[in-house]
């Protein structure tokens, strides 16, 4: 299998358990060895006080970015730490996209950074996760 493939499949398998992602209507739009793109739209279900998405909501699609990107080597990894700093204010009935990337790999840890945009490629939000390999795989591993 080649690493795109396997990317892929790994994917594949974390969607079919993934109900908070999936029931949030995300949709993962890109899948690569170290990335990927997913995409939501803002609902009014989603909205804060001041009328405007609730930073949860943008931080989980970033997450949500996050776990398909560095689980895309057939390992399996969980969040070790997160952090996001919001940039401006997204509005309902906005679709946003967010593009994960790895930046540094080391052995069991890695870091992955998020930009969230929202259409005409405004940046919205900026997320750095940190991994933690852990044991265990999505697929069968050949012998």
């Amino acid at each position: 299998m080649t690493p795109q493939e396997l990317a892929e499949a790994s994917a594949r398998t974390m969607w079919n358990d993934d109900s908070a992602s999936q029931r949030l209507g995300m949709s993962l739009d890109h899948i690569a060895p170290g990335e990927a793109t997913l995409s939501m739209t803002i609902t009014d279900a989603m909205s804060n006080g001041h009328g405007n998405c609730h930073g949860g909501y943008i931080f989980t699609l970033a997450d949500s970015a996050f776990a398909f990107a560095c689980n895309s080597y057939n390992q399996l990894v969980v969040a070790q730490h997160c952090s996001i700093t919001y940039l401006l204010p997204v509005h309902i009935g906005d679709r946003l996209t967010g593009a994960a990337r790895e930046g540094a790999p080391r052995g069991r840890s890695g870091i992955y950074d998020m930009r969230i945009t929202k259409p005409g490629g405004a940046h919205v939000a900026e997320f750095r996760g940190h991994s933690r390999t852990v044991k265990g795989t999505h697929l069968p591993v050949e012998a």
